[in-house]
């Protein structure tokens, strides 16, 4: 299950591309071996674990001094560069340990004045622990099999069946100064040991080399999984589709309204392949789920707790799923209640909406700000379901306490990794984008992202919807169909609700500009352009106002038009007439949508490089009319060519303007006769 990646050759290459000064040498190998254990979800996950290394370094008196390189803050092991290590003092370090105790702020604080590069990220909480022991590499993970272990009832006893003597056995404390003193001592008890195991929380191994630490977290790991007979690595990444597409989107809109009335809904990822569905069958599920988290770092992302919703719940709609969540809500403000006043400072309340949900039937979901906090969520979440489900079988699953939870969660330091500065304006946003591919839906598509929204790409060509979101980047989707197709509004919709649980702003934006004399056009071309032109927009605009009506969060739907439809061209009727009527469209929508607070608006642009204005076109148009083509493109009273960009930050303006509906900005450098007064 767990298998060994080091390559003596990949170990050379890192160590190639590093300066031959012996600690950057370390440090590089260092490196290698920490990605390594990051690319294993089943060792690490999501910031998860870390790693470090001691190395010599010459301070600025020219003095040989010794320095730690561990894991710093924010830094997740699979992509972890050199920065990601950050270097500190090691003696100042060690000395800490003669304290009787230490505040987390003020190991924080001394941690940060020991660093080599003051501009370095913070170090990882359990630096410490890391510094009190003497070796020269030191690996921790969360690892699956050692998540079950640690959380068995007898995991004391199974240990020393499976290793002996060869781990020291840690008692569960909460990361910090006390566990690293604790660690420390259960080592020095036995200073033959090859690794630690924390119970409650994970493994640490250690080596004199990169190879032989790393080695050594691999045969612990497997070695526990062959005693609990897991042969397969976990499952993370099923999605498939299900029978409650209608009802994500009340889920979703009613746990935004726990967050807040002016926060953004979650994103919803759902996880459902067949070891989730076959958890989601297990007779113990309510039982199970009132037992905490596989790791304490875990409550982080997704709660001690999930929320259930049997089929006999969801399936009844939007009250008796209600109902479900305020019960969940009164039992977290419960447990708030009684934990609070044993902290040792006062502690706020945390948003009580869940942040992973068992839904019978159809899978585990993740819930989260954005695309990737959902997937983090939903990775814990299907890792959670495992460990539970196995440890379970092979004795008991049972987790720390709910105090020792309720800390983890409250903790300061915990905290401060998440929500730091202010959220993107369109944080939690899920915006589609018809013609996603073209040049100026993908204009919408950067715009909108650099915003911080996730977006849908609809488009016919899955080629160029797949390059486009590869240069979007992680938590971006596309779905290819033909927009004039029959289901396709319906069908584009199901993908924007799996992929993310809803939708918040679609941008109808597919189209073409069809050319020809009113008297030479067929029936069939002015009928394909309407369907292009018109029905598209008003298919995908009624289906994505069903799903914007479903959330009860008001929402935006916005359409780009052009100054065809108020400025008619020669031989242009067959484009001028279904925008004309999609203009139409726009308003009649603001006037029936407006009371359930979603805003419909439009965007008239006029020659933008992309569609019908082809390099060639503009050429053949410029020389028609006797003009370069910079003064053809220029044509406005702002003299200025009108770019895709331009667009798109008309699109996004319009987006942010919360109390406008009904309303069409133009776009085009300033055209007289296509002003709509």
């Amino acid at each position: 299950m767990i298998k060994n990646n080091y390559k003596e050759k990949d170990a050379q290459t890192w160590t190639s591309e590093a300066s031959k000064d012996d600690a950057d040498q370390h440090l590089a190998l260092r490196v290698y071996t920490s990605r390594l254990i990051g690319q294993n979800p089943d060792l690490v996950m999501h910031g998860g674990g870390n790693t470090s290394v001691k190395v010599e370094r010459k301070n600025l008196f020219g003095e040989t001094c010794k320095v730690m390189h561990v894991k710093g803050s924010g830094w997740d092991l699979d992509t972890i560069l050199a920065p990601g290590l950050p270097g500190l003092w090691l003696d100042p370090l060690k000395k800490l340990r003669e304290l009787e105790q230490l505040s987390d702020e003020n190991m924080v604080n001394i941690q940060r004045a020991n660093l080599l590069d003051s501009s370095s990220p913070n170090p990882s909480v359990e630096t410490l622990l890391h510094a009190f022991l003497p070796h020269k590499y030191i690996d921790h993970t969360h690892a699956t099999p050692f998540l079950i272990l640690a959380n068995l009832p007898n995991a004391t006893e199974v240990c020393k069946d499976i290793f002996g003597e060869k781990l020291g056995i840690v008692p569960y404390i909460m990361p910090g100064f006390a566990l690293a003193k604790k660690a420390a001592e259960v080592f020095e008890q036995n200073p033959s040991v090859e690794g630690l195991m924390l119970l409650g929380h994970g493994h640490f191994a250690f080596g004199e080399t990169a190879k032989e630490s790393y080695d050594q977290i691999i045969v612990h790991t497997q070695a526990v999984a062959d005693y609990l007979k897991m042969e397969n690595p976990t499952n993370l990444f099923t999605r498939k589709p299900h029978k409650a597409s209608g009802v994500f989107p009340i889920i979703r809109g009613l746990i935004g309204d726990m967050i807040g009335p002016n926060s953004p809904m979650p994103i919803m990822d759902l996880r459902n392949g067949k070891d989730e569905l076959q958890f989601l069958k297990r007779n113990d599920l309510e039982e199970l789920s009132t037992r905490g988290t596989a790791s304490p770092d875990h409550v982080i992302r997704i709660k001690g707790r999930p929320l259930i919703l049997k089929e006999s719940v969801w399936s009844r709609g939007r009250e008796a799923i209600k109902e479900e969540l305020d019960k969940y809500a009164k039992e977290y403000k419960a447990m708030f209640e009684r934990q609070a006043p044993k902290a040792d400072q006062p502690k706020t309340m945390l948003p009580t909406d869940p942040k992973n949900i068992w839904m019978e039937g159809i899978g585990l979901i993740g819930l989260g700000a954005n695309a990737k906090a959902a997937s983090i969520a939903g990775d814990l979440v299907v890792q959670n379901a495992r460990v539970r489900a196995i440890g379970e079988d092979a004795g008991g699953f049972r987790p720390i306490s709910e105090k020792d939870l309720f800390d983890c969660e409250y903790w300061s330091l915990e905290q401060a990794k998440l929500g730091k500065g202010a959220p993107p304006k369109f944080q939690g946003k899920i915006v589609m984008i018809t013609g996603g591919s073209g040049t100026i839906g993908f204009a919408l598509a950067k715009a909108f992202s650099k915003l911080g929204a996730q977006t849908i790409l609809v488009d016919k060509d899955e080629i160029a919807l797949e390059e486009s979101v590869a240069k979007l980047g992680v938590g971006h989707k596309y779905f290819p169909i033909d927009v004039t197709h029959s289901d396709a509004a319906n069908q584009a919709m199901l993908a924007a609700i799996n992929n993310f649980g809803g939708l918040d702003i679609l941008i109808s934006n597919a189209g073409a500009a069809h050319a020809g004399p009113m008297l030479g056009i067929s029936n069939e071309e002015l009928r394909n352009a309407f369907e292009l032109n018109f029905f598209s927009h008003y298919s995908f605009s009624t289906e994505a106002a069903k799903i914007l009506k479903d959330q009860n969060r008001g929402g935006q739907i916005l359409f780009n038009i052009s100054k065809q439809a108020v400025n008619p061209g020669k031989n242009f009727g067959a484009y001028g007439l279904p925008k004309a009527t999609t203009f139409f469209l726009m308003r009649q929508l603001a006037l029936e949508l407006g009371s359930d607070g979603i805003r419909v608006n439009g965007i008239n642009a006029d020659r933008i490089r992309s569609g019908l204005l082809t390099d060639d076109f503009i050429s053949s148009r410029a020389k028609s009319r006797g003009v370069s083509e910079s003064e053809y493109m220029a044509g406005n009273l702002l003299n200025k060519e009108v770019t895709a960009e331009h667009v798109a930050d008309a699109f996004t303006a319009l987006a942010c303007a919360e109390s406008t509906t009904g309303h069409v900005m133009t776009v085009d450098g300033g055209n007289i006769e296509a002003s709509l007064r």
